[in-house]
């Protein structure tokens, strides 16, 4: 997969110079009109849906529901752990409701992209099912659109809670 990128970033990277050294008066498009051509409006209540969804879907102790928001490619970055890839992600959801994850919530602080990927920044809180707070974190997701579904392809969380002693 890295090879493809890197082939298609040389590609590109090729393209630009060569017709740069050209006489084409053509102009190069401009990739902040790509970036505000997200409906951020749009964007913001789609995620917000989800994020209920998840919060939900967490609640329920439902890891194959959390799961299906991912992409077949996705990976969840966490911290002290190996990235977390394809089917192990539905694992890794189980496991965390089976330690006790009862509620996460999420907050979106920003948002920004283009009409194929966004990019959320945002925190969370998890609690168990005494309201009692296990963690506390920010996050950036990337959601990329596929046929014209919205999925996660990144998840990456780190935590604000000290280290353990």
């Amino acid at each position: 997969m890295t090879k493809s990128y890197f082939f298609i970033a040389a590609s590109i990277i090729c393209f630009y110079i060569s017709s740069c050294k050209s006489n084409n008066s053509e102009k190069l498009p401009n990739p902040e009109a790509e970036i505000q051509a997200l409906d951020k409006q749009w964007a913001k209540s789609f995620i917000d849906s989800i994020n209920m969804k998840f919060s939900e879907q967490i609640e329920a102790g439902d890891s194959s529901a959390l799961a299906s928001h991912y992409w077949p490619d996705a990976e969840l970055l966490l911290d002290n752990s190996e990235v977390v890839k394809g089917n192990d992600i539905l694992n890794a959801w189980g496991s965390a409701i089976r330690m006790g994850i009862k509620e996460m919530t999420f907050l979106t602080t920003d948002i920004t992209g283009s009409p194929a990927l966004i990019i959320e920044t945002g925190n969370y809180e998890m609690k168990d099912e005494k309201k009692s707070l296990i963690d506390r974190g920010k996050y950036v997701v990337v959601w990329e659109k596929r046929n014209g579904d919205w999925k996660l392809y990144r998840d990456i969380g780190s935590t604000s809670m000290p280290a353990a002693k």
